[in-house]
């Protein structure tokens, strides 16, 4: 494993990754260790609200906010992240006053439900950024509840300078230019 965790950092999708599930998306880690990674996609908004599938997150999440697909991997789980008022409220802290939480009441200054989560085995995730298949940046809490998740790949990219920011004009498919 390498020596720095990638907990709390971004993996941004470069553009020569295809897959579906991961083309130009922006994933927030949640856990990275020797048994592997654990990460949220933050920009794949789906079509069903908070307020119609999990009531019950509504005071998280306002009812009409769609709930956000975070990967690929148990997506039958729902994964409610919040900017917490006190630390203590989280289960477990990802990035500053964000963190998962399990309680619905907990004080927050805002909240996103995810269902699933994107996941690697042991070593998985080191050998797809030695492919560079990934971009590893600094994460905010604004990436985590963007007001705009279709251009989140292109706006954390373009926050980064050159030559970063130069990918973030690259259409979808650079063959149709």
């Amino acid at each position: 494993m390498a020596e720095t965790t990638l907990r709390g950092r971004l993996l941004v999708a470069a553009p020569s990754l295809h897959d579906p599930n991961f083309a130009r998306s922006v994933i927030l880690i949640a856990e990275h260790g020797d048994g592997g990674a654990m990460g949220l996609v933050l920009n794949r908004p789906s079509q069903t609200l908070v307020g119609e599938a999990v009531p019950e997150l509504t005071s998280l999440s306002a009812g009409d906010e769609p709930i956000f697909v975070g990967g690929p991997v148990a997506t039958e789980s729902v994964l409610a992240l919040a900017e917490v008022e006190d630390p203590d409220d989280a289960s477990e802290l990802v990035l500053g006053d964000v963190g998962f939480v399990q309680d619905p009441d907990v004080a927050a200054r805002r909240g996103r439900i995810f269902v699933g989560y994107a996941g690697w085995s042991a070593g998985q995730i080191e050998a797809e950024l030695e492919e560079e298949s990934w971009i590893v940046v600094a994460a905010e809490a604004d990436d985590v509840f963007s007001d705009e998740p279709a251009g989140l790949w292109s706006a954390v990219l373009r926050r980064q300078g050159a030559p970063l920011a130069l990918l973030a004009t690259m259409p979808p498919d650079p063959s149709l230019n």
